[in-house]
């Protein structure tokens, strides 16, 4: 038996994933302990999961909420300035009081968000096997690829080239505060000099939950890379979608997920333009919107507005999905076959975004400029064009063939039976 720690960002999407992979490995018999500021206990859903707070002076109980609210809703610069803000200090956090805890948890391994630094410095630190998960798009960096967070297609010439390295190089500034955290701390545990995310990647193992169909052309992934597709429970674990869905007329689920579900007025204008072609439209706000802005969708024209819906059971139905381009709901769309209308408003979404335009399974409309016109013909052209449809349906075999958690598992299995016997590690 091993035991795994798993160190994470806090945010709903990436502990899903990783639950669904801390889940298959205590059905083999593992054990997994999360460690985390305490408000992230109550996203984990699985009892058998453990959990080790940390950081209770810097992020005591109900922090979170805050720390979620603005990656929500960055606003300008001085918004987008105190998430970079809240990421640092996450990764010092668990930088500084991880150490302690993997050490007094006594774990064998440790399973790391690439979203996240600090699981890579502590595993490197304490001389224990990492493994690197992508939750979102992977941060390894290649000249042609543009960073997850841009919009950009594939760089196939020397303007796109310049372009990524101009791109490149505002991201690294924007992220100095954070870069500063991880060169501080790898200097403290007399690590190898580094600033970035990608700087902090497993040289074991790297799972990502993307496809080598869906993403951009990579020729420097190292061995250890594996595209295993979305990590996620059985489907039968999820509920059916239990809706009056009308077979004669086209149906639409929106979702914006977790972070960005209340933006209402995105969903209105969503709900104009179904309206304006006899679409259904369920829309699920993942409890952002109110009671008021709920009955206001209902008279603009969806048919149905809950809070959380069964993802999957509604995607299948859809004949078309409005997201925001979030990693998750894009991969279970290709997975279902599913045309897609992007939306995408924050961190990886444009990247995700790009991808999908690249592989031609869907149009990306940028939501401050997509007025009910646009998207209307936008929902119209995915609709009456097969070709979106197939292309999604192509890179939905091979998202169905990628392996996902069983997969995950058994790769994580092979990398540490691979590894010497480490000694116990000590507090320097």
């Amino acid at each position: 038996m091993t035991h795994f720690a798993v160190v994470s960002p806090p945010f709903p999407s990436h502990v899903r994933a990783l639950e669904a992979l801390a889940c298959e490995l205590i059905d083999r018999g593992h054990r997994v302990t999360w460690v985390a500021q305490a408000d992230v206990q109550r996203l984990l859903r699985d009892s058998r999961i453990g959990f080790r707070p940390v950081g209770v002076v810097t992020h005591p109980p109900g922090s979170l909420d805050g720390v979620l609210g603005r990656a929500a809703r960055p606003g300008g610069p001085l918004g987008l300035r105190r998430v970079i803000q809240d990421v640092s200090q996450a990764t010092a956090m668990l930088c500084r009081d991880g150490r302690e805890a993997l050490v007094a948890l006594r774990v064998d391994a440790v399973i790391a968000d690439q979203m996240e630094a600090a699981g890579g410095l502590l595993a490197e630190a304490l001389g224990l096997p990492c493994i690197s998960v992508a939750c979102a798009l992977p941060v390894n960096r290649e000249t042609r690829v543009p960073l997850p967070v841009m919009p950009f297609g594939y760089a196939e010439d020397d303007g796109a080239l310049k372009r990524n390295e101009g791109s490149t190089r505002v991201y690294d500034w924007l992220m100095t505060p954070h870069a500063r955290v991880i060169r501080g701390q790898a200097a403290d545990w007399g690590l190898a000099p580094r600033s970035s995310l990608a700087d902090c990647v497993s040289p074991l193992l790297q799972l990502s939950q993307t496809t080598a169909g869906f993403d951009f052309p990579r020729e420097q992934l190292p061995a250890g890379f594996h595209h295993v597709g979305p990590l996620r429970p059985p489907p039968s674990n999820e509920e059916p979608l239990g809706l009056p869905v009308a077979a004669d007329r086209p149906f639409v689920f929106a979702s914006l997920g977790t972070l960005q579900g209340g933006r209402f007025k995105i969903f209105h204008r969503i709900a104009r333009a179904c309206r304006a072609l006899d679409i259904q439209l369920l829309v699920a706000h993942c409890g952002g919107l109110d009671e008021r802005q709920v009955a206001a969708l209902g008279c603009a024209g969806a048919t149905w507005v809950t809070d959380f819906a069964p993802q999957r059971a509604a995607i299948a139905r859809a004949d078309v999905v409005v997201t925001h381009g979030g990693l998750n709901t894009v991969m279970d769309s290709l997975a279902a076959g599913k045309p897609m209308l992007l939306l995408p408003i924050a961190f990886d979404q444009p990247g995700v975004a790009a991808r999908v335009v690249h592989v031609g399974a869907g149009l990306r409309r940028l939501p401050a400029l997509a007025g009910t016109g646009s998207l209307r013909q936008a929902l119209q052209r995915l609709l009456a064009d097969r070709a979106y449809a197939q292309r999604a349906a192509v890179l939905g075999r091979e998202v169905e063939a990628a392996g996902g958690v069983p997969l995950a598992a058994d790769l994580i299995e092979e990398a540490l039976a691979q590894q010497p016997v480490a000694e116990e590690a000590e507090l320097a």
